[in-house]
């Protein structure tokens, strides 16, 4: 869809005139110990969200991200893989301090644009601890629950999926 040097317009809801260039091939030159275990297109496709994230955001992202994407014009927790609700109101994660540079809707919007192309180092380099600071919800999902029993933690285990790591370990 893009190519190095592109620039990308963003005009949503949350954000308006927003643009910025793809520096890097996609899908790929991630930074050093990032290495998420799902795309977000595949994310999308499980379920993630309740199903109404980035809805007003299909002109910035691939078609095909959302030609299986489970989404809804309202939240619906059964669209998530594991059918839990598993998310925190926005007006949480501003008050948190977890919506990090230009990205209002929070890490999955980073790592939509990162995983387009978009570098921007500081941000990046935040987003990306935050990102390693998660896997510590996978050890705890190793640690308590039995292999192959998904029913174990499941709002657990819908954050790894909103967190691109292996929600089915």
């Amino acid at each position: 869809m893009y190519k190095i040097g592109d620039i990308v317009l963003v005009e949503d809801k949350m954000q308006r005139s927003y643009q910025y260039m793809i520096e890097a091939p996609y899908g790929a030159d991630f930074g050093d110990g990032f290495d998420p275990f799902y795309t977000p297109k595949q994310m999308l496709e499980m379920g993630v969200f309740e199903g109404k994230y980035c809805n007003d955001c299909l002109d910035e992202f691939p078609d095909d991200w959302f030609s299986e994407a489970r989404v809804s014009s309202q939240p619906d927790p059964t669209l998530n893989y594991f059918g839990v609700k598993s998310r925190q109101p926005l007006n949480v994660w501003k008050r948190k301090g977890w919506i990090i540079g230009p990205d209002p809707r929070g890490w999955f919007q980073w790592y939509c644009r990162y995983y387009l192309g978009r570098r921007l180092l500081e941000v990046d380099s935040r987003q990306i601890k935050r990102w390693r600071a998660f896997r510590r919800h996978e050890a705890q999902v190793r640690a308590n629950c039995d292999v192959g029993d998904w029913t174990c933690r499941p709002r657990q285990r819908q954050a790894l999926l909103q967190w691109a790591y292996d929600a089915l370990v």
